[in-house]
């Protein structure tokens, strides 16, 4: 199979051609029959792309038919995954060639957060439905951009928060919102690992050459130019700011969309305190950390750690809480349980017994069918990255942020509404 790639030059000479093609492009699809074969271009084949693809073998009707990537390596793996999926898929490195496609329909941007918000957008432009994983976007800033442009655009949006797909958060959710818990006022939240899972390997290598068959200047795109280093690529992107948020949003926003989606949105401010207190390689992000919003008539605490493992309700290494006058819920991906006033055996318990993606790839196909709304669409996936984020902005300026919901600004501290969005590298703009 080939593989298609520009030089730094061509990006930039053909961007604005480009930009003007997809913006003439408009809406290319209607709703899809039930037997119409959707077909995929996937934009990302690190780890959680190669994994997409797998799910995508357990999908009716669709096909894996272009894969993406600025590694060679990362290609060779998922054209053998896309084909035990039943695809034979066309190898790129330069995601625009994915887009300009007549024939895709469907486009997955499992790419670093960075990496997130340009083809997205751009594919929605193209009149493509897009799967962006979670946090929709590297900023605030840029997930609004992706929820009016889907809203411009009429596509359908799923974001990979795939818990909303799962029956026992639904089942969750439905009994906290039929008030079986009475009034909540309090909501704990918490991610505990041990110090060496979730990237305390890394180290602090030195910086070298990228591994061969690597396109570095594309796998930075926006980002800021720095020199090669293993410990900041890959997997590892997720411990940078400059390409991503930390565990506090990467992982966090699975608990933050849960939350929203129980409870609402009334936020007012957040404090975030926290540091690098166990893992001292090269991350810049924090492996501890304690955020408290303050949501109108309840608290949401979150806490983030990284040391021998915490678990937290017995085995929970992750989880919520909800706290009401007349109950608790409990839960995390495994399972939910309710206790009521002192009880201390829970008096409902629920297994999960699901596989997450393959539900939520498969409410993302079955909107593209019918063009209903999925059950994580670009407004709510803006949302409910949007805590994360701005759990991120007090622990980075070092206080007490408030928000705007309605204009989503911060008002009154200039320092942290610059990090509502972030400068662009050229070519690579939004």
């Amino acid at each position: 199979m080939a593989v298609h790639h520009l030089s730094r030059r061509t990006f930039i000479q053909t961007g604005l051609s480009t930009a003007a093609a997809l913006s003439a492009a408009g809406p290319a699809l209607g709703a899809l029959g039930a037997n119409d074969r959707i077909r995929v271009g996937v934009i990302g084949t690190g780890g959680r792309g190669n994994s997409q693809m797998t799910s995508m073998g357990k999908q009716e009707n669709v096909e894996i038919v272009a894969v993406c990537d600025v590694d060679d390596a990362h290609l060779d793996r998922a054209c053998k995954t896309a084909e035990k999926a039943g695809g034979k898929p066309e190898r790129y490195k330069d995601y625009r060639r994915v887009i300009d496609r007549k024939d895709i329909d469907a486009v997955f941007v499992v790419t670093c957060c960075h990496w997130h918000a340009i083809p997205a957008i751009a594919a929605m432009k193209a009149g493509k439905d897009v799967y962006v994983e979670k946090p929709i976007g590297h900023t605030i800033h840029e997930g609004r951009l992706i929820a009016d442009t889907a809203k411009e655009t009429n596509r359908v949006v799923q974001v990979g928060l795939q818990q909303r797909s799962v029956p026992h958060w639904q089942h969750a959710v439905q009994k906290i919102k039929a008030g079986e818990l009475g009034r909540i006022t309090a909501v704990h939240a918490w991610n505990g690992w041990a110090k060496n899972e979730l990237g305390g390997t890394m180290g602090n290598p030195p910086d070298g050459d990228p591994p061969p068959g690597v396109d570095y200047d594309m796998w930075l795109g926006p980002a800021p130019k720095r020199p090669f280093n293993p410990a900041r690529f890959h997997y590892n992107f997720y411990f940078f700011f400059d390409y991503s948020s930390g565990m506090i949003n990467a992982w966090g926003v699975h608990l933050f969309d849960i939350i929203r989606w129980a409870m609402g949105d009334n936020l007012k401010s957040v404090s975030t305190a926290g540091g690098i207190y166990v893992l001292k390689d090269a991350r810049d992000t924090p492996d501890t950390a304690h955020a408290v919003f303050d949501c109108g008539d309840y608290v949401l605490d979150y806490s983030l750690s990284h040391t021998s493992g915490w678990r937290r309700f017995g085995n929970m290494d992750h989880g919520i809480e909800f706290a009401g006058t007349e109950g608790v819920l409990q839960i995390n991906r495994h399972m939910f349980q309710m206790f009521h006033g002192r009880e201390t055996q829970p008096h409902y318990e629920e297994k999960n017994k699901s596989d997450d993606t393959v539900l939520h790839q498969r409410n993302f196909f079955e909107c593209m069918r019918s063009r209903k709304t999925p059950n994580v669409d670009a407004l709510q996936g803006h949302l409910s990255s949007a805590l994360g984020y701005l759990a991120i902005i007090s622990y980075r300026v070092g206080r007490q942020i408030r928000w705007d919901a309605k204009n989503e600004t911060i008002p009154g501290d200039a320092e942290a509404a610059k990090l509502l969005t972030k400068e662009y590298r050229a070519p690579y703009q939004l």
